[in-house]
């Protein structure tokens, strides 16, 4: 069992609007309303591949109701802690004639400390019976910066394996947490590091500054792929793994279909190579549908089949 945490819940709104331009007025071809949030995208990825999860997390207000009634209707389980803020929606724009995406975000609703602490006490029920916790996305107004390191913590002492999937301070503060699982973007791992990535040298830095801040494993998700650091047992490995060249429809999510079927082979005893393989195959396979964590299963094992993979040795 797999447990998700979204602490900031939105609708996602996808508008298809072919040849965009900011300041004219266009008609969408195409709209798909999802409920949203890193952590219900994995949700959704981990229910399409059969895997028990649950989401929970924070919804207010009419927003809230309808999050939690498209996750309904996509047979997904769930129990949210319900708040007095509304919850916000999302915007993407999506343009299939250049590629280009544009993403609007709300700020979402403040939560008072009462309504976290309603949400911590879920948690600590619902971790009873679960394998993996996944803390997931922004932290809404009002939350103090330090509450995914608090979180984990207290996940942590129950026995269960936690990942942490977010930016910025609460990401750095999160791994003071000792997380067994980061999984920053290239651009989040940049500003951990405070430097750029170009090539495998730099990204083993990187992975090796992010494990030293606490991080058990450490998966850094890119276009093309990711590169991971793992550990089993005493040993550590590095690896790249390169993903496929497709034209993508929509690339928005995919590092959240990456590490659900990370976690969902992990989890079916998956040696680190092949989660990997079957983690970068899912992830590409998601750039071809419009909404996050959306992806066909059969079309990612067999793009898994062609994900170049490289253990990485340091030099020297």
């Amino acid at each position: 069992m797999i447990i998700t945490v979204t602490l900031n819940a939105a609708i996602d709104r996808t508008l298809t609007v072919p040849i965009f331009q900011v300041g004219h007025r266009h008609r969408s071809s195409d709209v798909v309303v999802l409920a949203g949030g890193k952590g219900i995208n994995i949700a959704r990825a981990l229910k399409r591949l059969d895997v028990p999860v649950v989401a929970t997390g924070l919804a207010g207000g009419r927003t809230g109701m309808r999050v939690v009634e498209e996750l309904t209707g996509e047979a997904i389980l769930n129990d949210f802690v319900r708040i007095g803020g509304d919850s916000r929606t999302s915007t993407l724009v999506i343009d299939p004639t250049s590629g280009a995406h544009t993403e609007v975000y709300e700020w979402g609703p403040r939560v008072t400390e009462a309504e976290l602490g309603m949400l911590m006490d879920k948690l600590r029920y619902l971790a009873r019976g679960a394998d993996v916790v996944v803390f997931a996305g922004s932290l809404p107004r009002g939350v103090d910066e330090g509450f995914y390191a608090d979180a984990i913590k207290d996940v942590a002492r129950r026995g269960v394996d936690v990942v942490l999937d977010t930016e910025g301070d609460p990401l750095r503060r999160g791994l003071e947490a000792e997380p067994w699982l980061v999984t920053p973007n290239q651009r989040e791992a940049e500003q951990l590091v405070g430097q750029e990535l170009f090539d495998d040298d730099d990204f083993m830095m990187a992975l090796d500054g992010i494990a030293e801040l606490g991080a058990r494993n450490v998966l850094i998700t890119l276009d093309t792929g990711c590169y991971a650091l793992l550990r089993e047992d005493r040993r550590t490995k590095r690896f790249r793994a390169s993903a496929p060249h497709l034209e993508p429809i929509s690339v928005v999510g995919a590092g959240d279909t990456l590490l659900a079927q990370w976690l969902a082979a992990r989890g079916e005893g998956a040696d680190h190579e092949d989660a990997l393989r079957l983690a970068v195959g899912a992830g590409t396979a998601s750039v071809l549908e419009v909404g996050a964590g959306r992806f066909d299963p059969a079309e990612a094992r067999r793009l898994a089949a062609t994900v170049e993979l490289l253990e990485l040795e340091h030099v020297g």
